[in-house]
C-alpha cells in the first residue's frame, strides 16, 4: 500500500499544478477564448497550493520510522537555515539594487553641478550598499550561530 502511494503521488501533484495549463491549452486549440491572467494565477495559486501541502504533511516522514523521522526532522532544519540564509542574502541585494538604483544617478547629477558636493554624494550611495552587507552578516550568523 504505501509503496503504491509512493509511485502515484507525484503523478498525482503534476497533475494538479498542470492541470490549469492543459485546461488553457485545451481551450486555444478548440479556438475559445482564454483569460490568460486568470490562467496563470490559477497555475501560481495550485503551485502554492501544492507546496503547502507539502509542508504541512510531510509524506517522506508517514512512511519512515522514528528513527529516519527524527534524521529527516534534522534535515528539514538544517535546510530551512539554508534557505534562510539566501532569503537574506538575496533580499538583502535586491534592496541594494533599487537603493543604489536610485541613489547613484542623483549622486552623478550633484557631482556633475558641483564638485564639491562628491564626498556626501557618496556616502549617500555607500549607505545604500551598507544593506547588502548586513544581509550577509545575518546568512553568517544563521549559518554558523
Amino acid at each position: 500500500m504505501n509503496t503504491a502511494l509512493l509511485l502515484i503521488l507525484p503523478a498525482v501533484i503534476v497533475a494538479a499544478i498542470m492541470t490549469p495549463l492543459f485546461v488553457s491549452l485545451k481551450r486555444i486549440h478548440d479556438k475559445k477564448p482564454v483569460n490568460r491572467k486568470r490562467a496563470v494565477l490559477t497555475n501560481v495559486i495550485s503551485f502554492f497550493g501544492v507546496l503547502a501541502l507539502m509542508t504541512v504533511i510531510p509524506f517522506t516522514g508517514a512512511f519512515a520510522d522514528s528513527a529516519q523521522a527524527a534524521e529527516a526532522a534534522s534535515g528539514l532544519a538544517e535546510g530551512l537555515r539554508y534557505i534562510g540564509a539566501g532569503l537574506s542574502t538575496g533580499l538583502g541585494t535586491i534592496g541594494t539594487g533599487i537603493a543604489v538604483g536610485g541613489a547613484a544617478p542623483a549622486a552623478i547629477g550633484a557631482v556633475s553641478e558641483n564638485d564639491k558636493s562628491f564626498s556626501k554624494a557618496l556616502i549617500f550611495v555607500a549607505l545604500g550598499e551598507g544593506v547588502a552587507i548586513y544581509g550577509l552578516l545575518i546568512s553568517i550568523l544563521i549559518l554558523f550561530g
